[in-house]
């Protein structure tokens, strides 16, 4: 569920079976190209191997990869940004084919569909990684334990989280350039950054405002749960120039987000609030019967902006990626652009839900 913050897991997939799987997967790593890339993927001549830190210390991608399975959770918009298909996908938010977004469906051409790895709360599919004979594992959106580390590069090298953030909080950009250089394509993947800035550079040049305003995302799960500044829905706010309030890390700790207590409900009382919701009206009407909430100005004076979670926009609010921010950019600056333009009779004109 898109909402749910719940999204790191373990491994439950015995060891024993997976290492029964490797012998196969090392055989057949050559497996069918079926999916593996597009006929206008940049040529990689040249730049193996190359040596990616992580987490867990730093793996070495020795040739260019032709079966790549991505574990992080969006980690496959970078791949298709840089034309290449992946044969496997995690599931996140459901609804997509081979877990591609609208904003990506592009990029796929003409290639098949990657085999999409349905989330089953228990950690990677590590059987199903296997089978499909993958040379190179990308987590680079995730948190990977220790363990299911190690035990997913007996198939293939693996790409972990980066040590600097928590774990699901490496910013698009950094994303985007570790897997452009994983695939031995590092210029074209800081080209397709540079492209992505220059539409928050001039989303903020148009509105000014944003400089001088605050704002968080939250979302009503189990209460009220708001993210923090190394969430990357929280980077998109600040990318627009967006300062977020100023305990909100202090509250939240270490993590890319928590729910706030009552008492600190004023953290909420920002020029422009994003809410996350899985049913904008009935929330919107649930948060009016909080006091705590209701008689904040962000409320009564209507600066929110409420995304339907299981929409393509609201997917793409929490997708972040080379491929969704644009698209995702184009519906949220104008409401924004509306929550803080001064005039409290302007009222934020919300989308539907399917939109």
């Amino acid at each position: 569920m898109l909402g749910s913050p719940r999204r790191t897991a373990r491994i439950t997939t015995a060891l024993a079976s997976a290492l029964l799987l490797l012998a196969a997967a090392t055989a057949c790593g050559s497996g069918d190209d079926s999916g593996t890339g597009s006929d206008n993927a940049a040529s990689a001549d040249g730049a193996f191997p190359v040596s990616i830190a992580h987490k867990y210390g730093s793996t070495t991608v020795k040739s260019e990869p032709k079966r790549i399975v991505t574990v992080g959770l969006t980690d496959q918009d970078a791949v298709l940004a840089l034309g290449k298909v992946p044969v496997g996908t995690t599931e996140w938010l459901g609804g997509y084919k081979g877990a591609i977004g609208p904003w990506a469906a592009d990029e796929l051409g003409g290639a098949k569909a990657p085999t999409v790895l349905k989330d089953t709360g228990t950690g990677p599919r590590t059987e199903k990684i296997a089978s499909l004979h993958p040379d190179l594992i990308l987590a680079v959106y995730g948190g990977l334990t220790k363990e299911q580390y190690t035990t997913l590069s007996k198939f293939a090298p693996v790409v972990a989280q980066p040590k600097e953030y928590n774990d699901f909080g490496v910013p698009w950009q950094q994303q985007t350039e570790t897997i452009g250089k994983a695939l031995g394509q590092k210029d074209k993947a800081k080209k397709l950054v540079t492209g992505v800035e220059a539409d928050f550079k001039a989303a903020t040049k148009e509105n000014p405002a944003f400089a001088k305003s605050s704002a968080v995302m939250a979302t009503p799960y189990e209460g009220i749960f708001a993210f923090g500044s190394q969430d990357p829905r929280s980077r998109v706010l600040t990318g627009l120039g967006f300062t977020l309030p100023g305990d909100l890390d202090k509250v939240i700790g270490d993590e890319f987000g928590a729910n706030i207590s009552k008492e600190r409900t004023d953290l909420l009382d920002t020029d422009a609030i994003v809410w996350i919701a899985s049913d904008p009206a009935k929330d919107e009407a649930e948060l009016g019967k909080n006091p705590l909430y209701a008689d904040l100005d962000v409320a009564e004076e209507d600066r929110e902006v409420y995304v339907a979670e299981a929409s393509d926009y609201g997917n793409s609010v929490s997708f972040v990626s080379v491929l969704s921010l644009p698209y995702m950019l184009e519906r949220l600056v104008p409401q924004l652009a509306s929550a803080v333009d001064g005039d409290t009779a302007t009222k934020v004109k919300q989308h539907a839900g399917s939109q």
